[in-house]
């Protein structure tokens, strides 16, 4: 039953004549006669949670209550919460403050406090300050000095449970201070043991020793440990009991010898001897055992004399017995179960107690106390699970926390803007569920658990759950060993924290200024671009990819021939903003119209909307994800067939990779959704064709092998590249199994009476193949030249959406539709629904403007048929002129382009043997050389990496060989390559790159390895701007790129059913001492606040470095902390897992080992150095 309280009876009973009363006691320490003395105020000797948790049983009794805090706990909430409050410590260390007695009776004598309260560690189970404050005339809330001393002493602890009849575990006669002493005993009472603090508990100081070459370091942790926590490093020493329960019994005494027991917890769970969940009363216990422990409890607290409030420890084996382990003389953390399941004020009773109340006058007698439900108390730190629970520091930036009823919190500094310190214990709040059994009590607490947001340092709350959600632990069957036999409670999945990201990512942007390099000065447009409506319930029409998907690659190209009409690609997806606005366009603008490009443009031949430059932007200047991006358009667009551009050999990158890296490429990219592989290599190097022709067939994709086109065979004169050279490629590749034949123009020089030339020879020879013509229309012709392809009997041509269309794009879709109206030809494209595509993409593009290829080109140039500069290398080289100071110089860029595509053979130009000739230009024009010059003084010129490599064989034998005698004179005696550069390579251990990156992104996916297979260090770039901005993909472009007006509102959808409300509200114009400029925010009606470095005003102040976690010889600080013991110096050789460094933070210790085998090249910390998470402690190389 519970105990009704009268809160007016007993303020009624402080204002009253004390009393006397007596008692005949037969034995012990009580007192035969009892005072009764009210309390009027009581100084909490404490600091936290437990501090408020006293605080608040004094306002329900009526009593004042006054705190002390340190410098360091100046803004702590405990001290705002008393009635008064005191600095305590000046000077002295964070715990030091609080150990501090003189000045703690000074506050008391100073002002008017009648008793004390020590809440526990810190100063509660010091027998001496107990004693001080009785000699100072003050009341002490807790047991006598005498009962403290002897129970905080584990020896006489020991000595009185055996004369009290009570079973111990084998240990030390005394406190052992030495290392050589423990040594001593574990020779002769054998391992393991377990060494605990000789003056103080809660598992500080605690440690289980399995090996004897363990024993030294172990002790000198642990005592090194309690001396921090407690003031004195002395341990205690005793046999260690495998697989027990740790079962603890809540006591209550008064000063006239009467005790009662408050039934049992269960504190099994644990984790480095440090309590995580709590439960009340223990499940599945006997009762006769719980009789059993509870009576012995009892009668060994009557047999010490012990008053106020206590816990007596247990273990309890397999087999049912149970041995003593300690007295803990104060009130203890998880008292709120107890108070739970019984309904008695655990504070409350305390003080009441010290006032020289009974307990049967409180009501409280053994057959009235009764259980009732189930409590879990669960306690939620700032430790990170995944990390070896590390404390985490630094500021609470989202507090939100679960309630509910049955949910009961006890927290101290728990709310948004709290500054969380290495200093203390890193309990944040205790969350405390009660129902009628356990598993309902669990489900509470689960619950509630969900419902908190912490965002700014990391918690334990992942762990919890796991735990919570244990099938073990919902059935109660428990023991110490518990977490460590489930590491599936070490298996989290990640909490994705993506509104804080997203707001420190828009925090970076506005104090740092843009996360992407903008090739121009210009602004992004204010505009939000309409997109057309479309049928809402409705499936899109079936598409040419229905016939792909049921009938496979063949049916697919058979049914593209038989089609009379021509058909079209659009590239609007793809290589249209590929070539006007260097690939910037995001997912978030291509996936605004992809529903309505579903429904209207069903019958297209295809979209072409991945690979080639897209894959490597995406990652490095756009911040997303290529395969997510594949992923999502495949859902809004199922019904037409994507194309991807691959790169032979090359993959979408460009350098050779191992052949398994290919076929793995193209596997993953059919599972993520794409259809088509137009395969090309940048000098139609057959070998590096077949083998992309190779996988992507192998995979399931349609092949569709590229002949990239240069020269003119229209003109007789151009005989490298003539009619014959096209007809020979086109019948290798069909005999190599091509399903598609395609024709890349990749810089637009196929003009109208080349390509009836070109397509009919093909035609003739190949009747059945499908023929796919791709072009750009740099020089304006691009509409003539497909429209004869179309009537030489090409069946597919590229186009793009007419404001995406022209110059270095590809022709214009709305011209080709209107052409061919009425004709045999007629594509069946509605030219209104092509106006309406084009007009969400002329408002879209003005989001790019940084990135317009319009702000240096203004019309297409038929210059192109001298250069020969692919439509896609055209605008980008302009910018690149424009950075390297050479944007007045751009036409000699181009005549250089000419002269150094001639000088290297006039090869092939697409990428990457396109860069080859574009970096050799700039390098021309840089250097003002001609090419006789650079033929001349090839010897001791320093020729671009590309060029260089290109001589070497890197990327494929050109056609017709390399050019002499400049090959010989750049490469001397440099290696070359002969054959296909990748038939050399070893192929790529998959599995061993994914464990590697596990190191440093422990959630990554097949596809963030496939990824870095091909850009490892801009794909882990990618992966450490993901992980620390979240998904900026769902911003809107304007707001991505310059980020929002100070004042601007804006929403961002992170998913369905989920949108952020956004407010961009101030930025402070002060930096914080280490450098970081405050940025404030509204989100969902609530402020929110971010801190950022400020890279530029940071150069003017001193900040210590931060260790490069893509840079393994860069040792970080895994946890904020002071330096207490550096191991290394600089010059010495350290092996991998060889101490470095100790650091010392919330009353534990952690060495850190070396990651990597090495010599010491730098030290950066030095003893007693405090230091954030992530500081660099040293350089390994």
């Amino acid at each position: 039953m519970f105990i009704p309280v009268a809160q007016s009876a007993f303020k009624a009973l402080r204002s009253a004549q004390p009393r006397v009363r007596l008692y005949f006691v037969s034995k012990n320490a009580y007192s035969s006669q009892v005072e009764y003395k009210p309390i009027r105020s009581v100084l909490v000797a404490n600091r936290g949670e437990i501090a408020i948790r006293v605080f608040r049983a004094c306002t329900e009794l009526g009593i004042k209550s006054v705190a002390v805090y340190s410098e360091q706990d100046k803004m702590h909430m405990h001290r705002q919460k008393a009635d008064e409050s005191y600095l305590v410590g000046k000077g002295l260390p964070p715990v030091e403050a609080y150990l501090n007695i003189p000045e703690i009776i000074r506050v008391c004598k100073e002002n008017d406090v009648d008793a004390v309260h020590p809440g526990y560690g810190f100063l509660s189970e010091r027998s001496d300050f107990a004693q001080a404050v009785i000699d100072a005339g003050l009341r002490f809330i807790g047991p006598s000095p005498k009962v403290v001393q002897n129970m905080g002493d584990k020896v006489a602890a020991r000595v009185a449970a055996i004369e009290a009849g009570v079973p111990i575990v084998p240990g030390t006669d005394g406190p052992v201070t030495t290392k050589e002493e423990a040594l001593e005993f574990c020779k002769m009472h054998g391992l393991p043991v377990i060494f605990k603090a000789a003056y103080g508990g809660g598992g500080r100081g605690m440690r289980v020793v399995r090996k004897m070459e363990e024993v030294e370091e172990s002790f000198q942790r642990a005592s090194s440990e309690a001396k921090a926590a407690f003031g004195n490093g002395a341990m205690f020493i005793e046999k260690f009991i495998e697989r027990p329960r740790h079962i603890e019994v809540q006591l209550l005494g008064d000063k006239a010898g009467n005790v009662v027991h408050l039934y049992e917890r269960d504190c099994s769970v644990q984790r480095r001897h440090q309590k995580v969940v709590e439960i009340a009363p223990a499940p599945r216990l006997p009762i006769e055992l719980r009789d059993k422990m509870t009576e012995a409890a009892v009668r060994l607290a009557r047999h010490v004399g012990y008053e106020n409030a206590g816990t007596v420890e247990f273990l309890c084996d397999e087999s049912g017995n149970f041995y003593f382990i300690e007295v803990n003389a104060r009130l203890q953390v998880e008292h709120t179960v107890t108070e739970e399941i019984t309904g008695i004020d655990l504070v409350q009773s305390q003080i009441r107690i010290a006032e020289g109340m009974t307990l049967p006058e409180l009501g409280y007698t053994q057959e009235n106390i009764q259980p009732r439900g189930y409590a879990i108390q669960c306690r939620v730190t700032t430790e990170d699970p995944a990390n070896d629970f590390q404390p985490n520091t630094g500021r609470l930036e989202v507090f939100r926390s679960g309630e509910g009823m049955g949910i009961r919190l006890d927290s101290a500094s728990a709310y948004a803007g709290a500054i969380i310190s290495p200093y203390y214990d890193s309990l944040l709040v205790k969350v405390i569920a009660h129902a009628g059994d356990l598993q309902s009590s669990a489900a509470k607490m689960n619950r509630a658990l969900r419902e908190f947001r912490i965002r700014g340092v990391k918690t334990n709350i992942p762990f919890l759950l796991n735990v919570l959600e244990n099938q073990k632990f919902l059935n109660g069957v428990l023991d110490t060993y518990f977490i460590d036999e489930h590491p599936q409670l070490f298996k989290f999945r990640p909490t994705q924290n993506r509104a804080q990201k997203l707001l420190n990512y828009l925090g970076e942007v506005l104090v740092n200024g843009p996360q992407t390099p903008l090739a121009t000065t210009l602004k992004p447009a204010e505009v939000s671009p309409h997109v057309p409506a479309i049928p809402l319930v409705t499936e899109p029409p079936c598409g040419l990819r229905d016939i792909l998907v049921r009938q496979g690659p063949e049916a697919f190209a058979k049914e593209v021939r038989s089609r009379k009409n021509l058909m079209l690609m659009d590239t609007t997806f793809r290589d249209a903003h590929q070539s006007l606005l260097a690939t910037r366009v995001r997912s978030h603008d291509l996936l605004k119209i992809s529903p309505y490009v579903a429904h209207k443009f069903n019958n297209l031949y295809a979209l072409e909307n991945w690979g080639g430059a897209t894959f490597d932007v995406a990652l490095r200047f756009l911040h997303e994800c290529p395969w997510e991006r594949l992923e999502e358009m495949r859902k809004r667009i199922p019904n037409i067939p994507f194309q991807m551009l691959l790169r032979g050999a090359n993959a979408v990158g460009y350098t050779s990779y191992p052949d398994n890296v290919v076929y793995k490429f193209c596997e993953l990219a059919v599972q993520t959704g794409m259809d088509i592989f137009r395969v090309f290599d940048s000098l139609n190097y057959l070998p590096n064709l077949i083998l992309g022709m190779e996988a992507a067939g192998k995979a399931g994709g349609v092949v569709e092998a590229a002949i990239s086109y240069t020269g003119d065979v229209s003109d007789p004169k151009r005989t490298k590249y003539d009619l014959k050279y096209y007809t020979n490629l086109a019948d290798e590749l069909v005999k190599a199994g091509t399903h598609v034949l395609c024709i890349k123009d990749m810089a637009g020089l196929l003009k109208p009476e080349a390509a009836t030339l070109l397509i009919t020879a093909i035609r003739d020879k190949h009747p059945d193949i499908p023929i796919h013509i791709h072009t750009h229309d740099t020089s304006g012709a691009g509409v003539a030249s497909m429209l004869a392809c179309a009537q030489a009997g090409a069946d597919v041509v590229d186009v793009a959406v007419d404001s995406m269309s022209g110059m270095t794009s590809q022709p214009s879709m709305g011209a080709v539709v209107a052409s061919l109206q009425g004709t045999p030809l007629d594509t069946g494209v509605d030219l209104r629904v092509v106006s309406e595509y084009s007009a969400y993409w002329e408002q879209t593009r003005t989001l790019y403007a940084p990135f317009e290829c319009t702000t240096t080109m203004r019309s297409g140039n038929a210059d192109v048929y001298l250069n020969e500069i692919p439509g896609g290398q055209y605008t980008n080289l302009q910018f690149q002129a424009f950075s390297l100071g050479l944007g007045d110089f751009f036409e000699d860029v181009k005549k250089a382009y000419r002269e150094a595509n001639l000088l290297l053979g006039d090869i092939i130009k697409v990428t990457p043997s396109s860069k080859v000739v574009g970096d050799l230009a700039q390098f021309m024009v840089q250097n003002n050389l001609t090419a006789d010059q650079v033929l001349e003084k090839a010897e001791e010129l320093s020729f671009p990496k590309s060029v260089v490599e290109f001589l070497q064989g890197h990327i494929g034998i050109p056609h017709g060989g390399f050019p002499e005698p400049l090959r010989s004179r750049v490469l001397k005696d440099m290696p070359r390559i002969e054959g296909r550069p990748g038939a050399a390579l070893e192929p790529l251990d998959f599995d061993k790159l994914k464990q590697d990156l596990k190191e440093s992104h422990p959630n990554i996916t097949d596809r963030d390895v496939m990824s870095s297979a091909l850009y490892p260090q801009v794909t882990n770039e990618y992966l450490f701007f993901r992980e620390k901005f979240g998904p900026v993909d769902k911003l809107d472009t304007r707001i991505f790129l310059t980020g929002p007006k100070v004042g601007e509102e804006f929403e961002v959808t992170l998913e369905r059913g989920k949108t952020l409300s956004l407010k961009a509200m101030a930025m402070a114009a002060d930096l914080k001492p280490n450098g970081d400029r405050e940025v404030f925010f509204e989100m969902n009606g609530q402020l929110r606040t971010v801190h950022i470095l400020d890279k530029e005003a940071v150069k003017e102040i001193h900040v210590h470095p931060k260790a490069n976690k893509a840079v393994k010889s860069e040792v970080g600080a895994p946890m904020p902390g002071t330096v207490i013991d550096i191991r290394v110096a600089v010059g010495d050789k350290v092996e991998k897992g060889q101490p470095l460094v100790v650091l010392s933070a919330m009353k534990m210790e952690m060495v850190v080992q070396a990651p990597q085998a090495g010599v010491v090249k730098k030290l950066e910390i030095a003893n007693g150095m405090k230091l954030e998470g992530d500081d660099l402690l040293m350089i390994i190389e």
